[in-house]
């Protein structure tokens, strides 16, 4: 059990105490004075690691099933002697331009809070740090557990958003180029970026519904003095999805005006191809009458017919070239 619970602690009056190692011990000493709870975090456990701790907490089977095969929508469910969380924090990885999520399982009952992490996103040290830092909020439970927590991973949507901007104004720079650089790279560039918001509205568009119940209070388990910080939450992730959505339509945009642009240079080459074919009809049309060697043609035999020709279709041709310069077909 040791290498899968990350920490745990008991917390009185938001200050952290020493307490049993044992997790029963460590329960039962929390809910014997009435203002402390216990934080267990866990990484990644296995359905055997994990028994232990839903015997001790009692929790409900359905939301530890969820919290042991992942990949879960964010979602909040209430049960009998529990609150079931799932959240879904968002890692940018500069180096490859890509979004990757993880997940993050919380449960909340009498005097415990047992956090689930799922992936290498939003570790959740620097949280319990901060919250140790402050007792005011510390204080006010699991609750408080649970409001660092989202307001962490959303207030990191933000951030995620600010880089996916910085991407996109690079293709479009990338596509509104006068040289109009790689086609077929763009085009991919254009579609991964396109993937990267898909799985950022994954994580963040969901939440919306646990976090306007949580605004709007009267949910068990949960402080009913956590309206304001809860709201506070909510507009952030509000913000957020309206730029991720704005980043989709923009993207959207982008990739139709670099279909467009692809269309317009096609048609330029089109253009350009005809002009030279048109050129090159001319003398050939001249030579191919000429090389057909009947005995009765005109001037076949004057001295000046050869130079004649040949000036002929020297002046057709650059007649032809103004023309086609002058329409921009060239």
């Amino acid at each position: 059990m040791r290498p899968v619970i990350v920490d745990s602690a008991i917390y009185r009056d938001g200050r952290r105490t020493a307490g049993p190692s044992d997790l029963s011990d460590a329960l039962a000493e929390a809910r014997a004075t009435g203002d402390a709870f216990l934080w267990v975090g866990l990484h990644e456990p296995t359905e055997a690691e994990f028994d232990h701790v839903a015997s001790e907490f009692a929790l409900h089977p359905l939301a530890v099933e969820d919290a042991l095969k992942a990949h879960q929508r964010p979602k909040l469910e209430v049960y009998d002697d529990s609150l079931f969380a799932v959240l879904k924090p968002i890692v940018y990885e500069p180096e490859s331009d890509r979004v990757s999520s993880g997940e993050l399982m919380l449960f909340m009952g009498d005097s415990f809070v047992v956090t689930v992490r799922h992936g290498e996103g939003a570790p959740l040290a620097e949280v319990r740090r901060r919250l140790e830092a402050d007792p005011e909020v510390l204080k006010h439970g699991p609750t408080a557990v649970l409001y660092a927590v989202s307001d962490t991973i959303v207030d990191h949507y933000l951030d995620v958003t600010g880089e996916l901007q910085v991407d996109l104004e690079e293709l479009e720079a990338d596509v509104f180029a006068p040289s109009g650089g790689n086609p077929t790279n763009t085009a991919a560039r254009i579609y991964t970026a396109k993937r990267q918001v898909l799985e950022f509205r994954r994580a963040s568009g969901p939440l919306a519904g646990p976090m306007a119940r949580l605004t709007a209070g009267s949910v068990p388990f949960v402080n009913e003095h956590s309206q304001p910080f809860f709201r506070d939450v909510n507009d952030h992730l509000l913000r957020s999805n309206e730029q991720v959505e704005g980043l989709d339509r923009l993207l959207s945009d982008v990739l139709s005006a670099h279909l467009a642009q692809m269309g317009v240079r096609q048609n330029d080459d089109m253009r350009k191809i005809s002009a030279w074919a048109a050129m090159a009809a001319v003398p050939t049309m001249v030579a191919g009458i000429y090389g057909m060697n009947f005995d009765h043609m005109p001037e076949l035999h004057w001295a000046w017919s050869y130079p004649v020709v040949i000036g002929l279709m020297a002046g057709i041709v650059l007649t032809l070239y103004r023309m086609f310069k002058r329409r921009g077909w060239m």
